[in-house]
């Protein structure tokens, strides 16, 4: 539809300037007619030439002498030349670069001519200007026919994932009921409290999990919350889990509490996303690296990581749906946690830079009213 829209302005443009010439040429016949009537006039019958000369009121004329002194004007805005003394001036400067002038000698001698400057009536200026206008209409529309056309795609598309993640945190409901019935039981049989205690942190694992995606699709409840203590937790769960070859280090700005509303459950899925993702960059061995600054109206979230980094061409895309460049995985996760951010939180999350082989930096911007 684009295209067509493009093929069509620039057929029209073309016809157009086809006709903007004719109409030039016409109006320079025009012109030369309305002097030979006006060298006519010194002939008895004056009909002819007075008829042509007064029927001529469309094309602006000025008059000019052989040393281009303005002597007369036809066709102009007489109040116009009242209120401003140059006003012809102008006019004649503009008539110049439009079109050639036209001359009348009265005699052999050089001395006797007249030039007569004209411009170009409002009907060429229409019809010159017009596929322009025409130009700006149509790309106007194929913007809004994108615009329409994206929007829509992106709602279906938030449809579905709200729809999964629901139906996902449905489907973990029962078999999570369960499971805490039978760390109950466990509890009553004696077996061991650390085992026991380390199931229950997995049951309560999952229901992060089920709480999370239960949220997705829906307007989040926003809390005023420590932003420190949920990196910090983060963190130390991340650094658990992970070898001794990753070294965590987090730089607080000096700030020991810094508070913002958010969702918790939500921003710690986001933290734990860009963590996960920093740790597969480094392929299990490296320095995460994570900064927060806190300003007056926002606060600033740095996570680096010491991993390959990502090429510039991927650098606008490892947050669409479905991209990666890891061999597990279905790409959801940045995509996810830029959404998050952005549509719930009203944040941002970006790629503040990335060196290939050197790591990359991940930036989150929280308002914090």
């Amino acid at each position: 539809m684009a295209l067509l829209g493009i093929a069509i302005v620039c057929g029209t443009i073309f016809y157009s300037q086809f006709l903007a010439k004719k109409i030039q040429r016409e109006e320079q016949q025009k012109i030369e007619q309305w002097l030979a009537a006006s060298k006519a006039v010194i002939n008895p019958d004056l009909t002819l030439p007075n008829l042509i000369r007064n029927e001529q009121h469309s094309i602006p004329i000025i008059e000019t002498n052989e040393n281009d002194s303005i002597t007369n004007f036809f066709n102009l805005d007489s109040l116009k030349i009242e209120n401003d003394k140059s006003y012809l001036s102008k006019q004649l400067k503009i008539f110049r670069s439009q079109n050639s002038p036209l001359e009348i000698k009265w005699s052999d001698s050089p001395y006797t001519a007249n030039r007569y400057y004209y411009g170009h009536t409002a009907l060429l200026d229409e019809v010159r200007y017009f596929p322009i206008i025409q130009l700006l209409l149509v790309a106007v529309l194929i913007f809004f026919i994108i615009y329409s056309i994206t929007s829509h795609n992106r709602a279906t598309q938030n449809q579905v994932w709200a729809g999964m993640a629901k139906e996902t945190a449905h489907q973990l409901g029962t078999p999570l009921s369960s499971l805490q019935g039978w760390i109950e039981m466990l509890k009553e049989e004696g077996i061991s409290v650390e085992t026991v205690s380390e199931l229950q942190k997995d049951v309560d694992r999952l229901k992060l999990v089920s709480d999370r995606f239960s949220k997705i699709g829906s307007i989040p409840h926003l809390e005023k919350s420590d932003l420190v203590f949920q990196i910090q937790q983060m963190l130390d769960y991340m650094r658990r889990r992970t070898t001794s070859k990753v070294q965590f280090y987090f730089e607080k700005d000096g700030h020991e509490h810094i508070e913002a509303n958010i969702s918790p459950p939500l921003f710690d899925w986001v933290i734990e996303n860009l963590l996960k993702n920093a740790l597969d960059a480094m392929e299990g061995k490296g320095n995460i690296e994570v900064k927060i600054k806190d300003e007056p109206q926002q606060a600033i979230i740095d996570i680096s990581d010491t991993g390959k980094g990502i090429t510039p061409g991927n650098i606008h895309r490892v947050f669409d749906p479905g991209f990666t460049t890891k061999k597990r995985g279905w790409g959801l996760g940045l995509s996810l946690s830029k959404r998050i951010m952005e549509t719930y939180h009203k944040g941002e999350l970006f790629v503040k830079q990335s060196d290939i082989g050197k790591g990359t930096t991940f930036r989150i911007v929280i308002r914090k009213n």
